[in-house]
């Protein structure tokens, strides 16, 4: 698939939420507060072209998690006051959802006047969701149904952030990883196979404009070990452009992963530690990059941070600081890479 468009330094797309939002988010005030996020997206915005990121998003800045805009823009769902066994605000689904209107395009329409450089979006993967918020007995017939609902939804919001200049759409599920172990985890609400089924259905797109990618990042870690039937499995029943990979343990589990993906998709290595301090070691970094130009065409590649830096807004996993020299690291690694050719 190689082409002049792999957007070869990305990021998974939530960034540490500057003091300013963050008050404003707890001061309550509505207009305030939108006020704050359109600051804060417009320095994002800055701050992103100045460290030369081949992508731009809004830092997830109007939102207080990764779900948050699917859970907020559609009915069907209550918040209750629980928390889920990943330290996440427990949602439950009471009917199939509905879309109250757009979800994250008129964001990424703001995205693409601050900037010429191409727009990323990222979204829970609607298996995901549903594995999280299906509840038995409250008005949902199972899992899978309201996987395929949500999968409409998002398959629509993709359709339409794709005509407002968008031209990276992540979907994220960090659950998927953990299916392709070896001794894969529970399936809780949605089987395997269904869990492909439904992220199927998301990221069908009948037309692709030039340059257009829809990414799935499964996991935020590789498994211990990877059943490879079951890798192969996830690659090709569905039909992403881009898979994002961790990448920054230096295992042969993360190396197993990409080794299972077609010639013809593309990959992004998370090759930094997003929820570290400390900077990797380029050599060291280099030497687990070049072992997968070994087998995988480079030009089909990028690099990233491994996961999101703030994919909860009040649980930033590094200061702003520490997440800039990530970033930069990463820059610098693409740079090693492909020289200035991005």
């Amino acid at each position: 698939m190689a082409d002049t468009f792999n957007y070869r330094i990305d990021h998974h797309g939530s960034l540490v939420r500057p003091a300013e939002l963050t008050a404003a988010r707890a001061a309550g005030d509505a207009d305030a507060l939108r006020s704050a996020e359109l600051q804060a997206v417009q320095e994002a915005v800055v701050f992103q072209r100045k460290l030369r990121s081949t992508v731009v998003t809004d830092g997830d800045f109007p939102r207080e998690d990764f779900r948050s805009a699917v859970l907020d823009g559609v009915s069907g769902f209550r918040r209750t006051g629980e928390e889920g066994p990943d330290g996440l605000v427990r949602w439950v689904a009471e009917s199939l959802p509905k879309a109250n209107g757009p979800l994250l395009a008129d964001w990424a329409a703001r995205l693409t006047e601050l900037t010429v450089i191409a727009p990323k979006a990222s979204l829970p993967s609607p298996a995901y969701l549903a594995a999280t918020t299906f509840q038995p007995g409250l008005g949902v017939a199972s899992a899978r149904e309201l996987g395929e609902a949500l999968a409409e939804i998002i398959q629509a919001e993709i359709e339409l952030l794709v005509s407002k200049g968008v031209r990276l759409i992540q979907l994220n599920n960090p659950l998927l990883l953990g299916q392709l172990a070896a001794d894969p985890a529970g399936p809780g609400a949605l089987s395997f196979e269904d869990a492909l089924a439904v992220e199927a259905l998301a990221v069908r797109l009948d037309e692709r404009p030039e340059g257009v990618r829809i990414a799935l990042a499964p996991g935020w870690a590789a498994p211990a070990a990877v059943d490879r039937a079951r890798a192969e499995r996830l690659y090709g029943e569905v039909p992403a452009d881009r898979w994002v990979l961790p990448f920054d343990q230096g295992t042969e589990a993360e190396l197993d992963l990409v080794k299972a993906l077609p010639e013809d998709r593309d990959v992004c290595l998370g090759v930094v530690d997003a929820t570290v301090p400390d900077l990797e070691d380029i050599d060291t970094v280099m030497a687990r990059i070049d072992a997968v130009g070994e087998f995988k065409d480079l030009e089909d590649a990028a690099v990233s941070p491994s996961r999101g830096f703030a994919d909860v807004a009040s649980r930033p996993l590094l200061s702003a600081e520490d997440q800039r020299r990530k970033i930069v690291l990463v820059e610098t690694l693409a740079r090693y890479v492909w020289g200035n050719e991005f």
